[in-house]
């Protein structure tokens, strides 16, 4: 999909927008949601990320990661940068959070029918909770690392090996699923 990707952005092909959309909204949305709390908001912050992917999709580099891992950088920073504004703290002001749905929180997280939550959650747990807290929480990296108690080059430190062995567990899965569709048919 990565290719495919590119090349119909080159392509000025505008109607890939909404087949990303489709494909990736839910999953950005719940993430969105996680750091701005707000389901008005982050409506909005999903809006905003799908117009930076559009206006950026050109830039984007299969060979310096999945299309997934960038789309899901640009949902982050566009939703941090939202708590960031004026707009933010008005909406934290005037939402009860106590009343506040968060049931997006616990669905999971599904990208190319793969639960990342799940496959996260394998992680040792000193890994397991930095991606939680960064990853699917907001948090920047000296947040999270002040959270846990780190110092910051640990911190680093070890999201790149949880972010290592995640690509490792993916991709163990990916492969799984492939020889599992087509083992039955070498009988």
């Amino acid at each position: 999909m990565d290719d495919i990707f590119v090349k119909r952005f080159q392509q000025g092909d505008s109607a890939f927008i909404g087949e990303l959309y489709e494909a990736y909204g839910p999953a950005l949305f719940n993430i969105i949601l996680r750091i701005v709390r707000s389901e008005e908001l982050a409506e909005q912050v999903l809006q905003d990320t799908f117009v930076k992917i559009w206006r950026y999709g050109g830039s984007f580099d299969a060979s310096k990661g999945r299309l997934f891992t960038w789309l899901l950088n640009i949902a982050r920073n566009t939703a941090i940068d939202a708590t960031r504004t004026t707009q933010y703290r008005h909406y934290t002001v005037t939402d009860d959070i106590t009343t506040m749905s968060y049931t997006l929180h616990t669905e999971p997280l599904h990208v190319d029918g793969l639960d990342v939550r799940e496959i996260a959650g394998r992680l040792n747990e000193k890994y397991y909770r930095l991606v939680d807290l960064v990853y699917f929480q907001g948090f920047s990296q000296q947040e999270a690392a002040e959270e846990v108690g780190i110092p910051l080059g640990t911190l680093k430190t070890r999201l790149r090996q949880a972010m290592l062995l995640l690509r490792r567990r993916f991709s163990e899965h990916i492969s799984g699923d492939m020889a599992f569709a087509g083992g039955g048919a070498a009988a």
